[in-house]
């Protein structure tokens, strides 16, 4: 790609080094990619102790450590020697479970409020919808106990740090089952339930661009522009987070979309 003429620049924080009016002023066409990174938090009664962290704060330490990179002066969040609970039943949370396995924790324990799914799949489902059944990641295999249909309702502790989760079942609308409360020793929770939108603070404000009501930012799949001349927006940070498949394609569109408006073969505003 930089032999076909594609200039990379790293280490450039867009919004600081290169500001919004950089960008306007300076190019005929940007596009905002940067991905939906806001994490979804679990604003309960106890969030505030330490010990519990965003999963994409713990992973990205660890793959520093392997690497032999510093960690910028951050804390450091390590599971050695804790009961872990990992919130969230996806990929990220998988990957927090083989991490904390690796870091020595003395258990592992993953919560979902999505009830458990079949061990088989429907097999009268098509494409493109996704078979619903029940899968065990390589992490999981490693002795993690899985734990559906559960909702954390606070976080308790002593001197500031998390000790425990106050949990409880809920049914097929996520409504608490009276009764069915308990409770799970935790000395490091790790919150992996996924990103809400891209981060608004920096760049995104200081353009100005209009977001829909999910906070992503406002485009639509025709030619992807956003609310701004010149200003596209495709993959996360337009339709939220979502597959690699579908950023790559939204990615291409994108890209037709943009050689149009600079060849000047489409009615937007220049």
């Amino acid at each position: 790609m930089s032999a076909e003429g594609v200039t990379f620049k790293t280490s450039v924080d867009v919004g600081k080094d290169v500001t919004a009016q950089d960008l306007r002023q300076g190019f005929d066409a940007t596009i905002l990619t940067i991905g939906s990174r806001k994490p979804r938090d679990l604003e309960v009664a106890g969030r505030e102790l330490s010990g519990i962290h965003y999963a994409m704060d713990f992973l990205p330490q660890q793959n520093r450590r392997v690497s032999n990179e510093p960690l910028g002066g951050a804390p450091d969040i390590l599971a050695g020697g804790k009961h872990v609970v990992v919130i969230g039943g996806g990929d990220t949370g998988s990957d927090c479970i083989g991490t904390s396995f690796r870091q020595g924790a003395l258990s592992v324990t993953q919560l979902e409020i999505m009830p458990a799914p079949p061990e088989h799949e429907n097999k009268g489902l098509t494409w493109p919808n996704w078979p619903l059944k029940m899968r065990t990641s390589s992490s999981q295999a490693e002795g993690a106990k899985r734990e559906y249909a559960v909702l954390t309702q606070r976080f308790s502790g002593s001197d500031g740090k998390v000790a425990k989760l106050h949990c409880v079942q809920v049914d097929d609308k996520f409504k608490p089952v009276a009764g069915s409360e308990f409770e799970l020793e935790a000395q490091l929770v790790l919150l992996a339930m996924g990103f809400v939108h891209p981060v608004h603070e920096g760049l995104l404000k200081t353009l100005g661009v209009d977001l829909d009501p999910r906070g992503n930012v406002r485009a639509n799949t025709e030619d992807y522009q956003t609310s701004l001349p010149k200003v596209f927006s495709a993959g996360d940070m337009r339709r939220g987070q979502s597959l690699v498949v579908w950023a790559i394609r939204e990615g291409r569109l994108c890209a037709r979309a943009v050689d149009q408006f600079l060849m000047g073969t489409t009615n937007l505003p220049r």
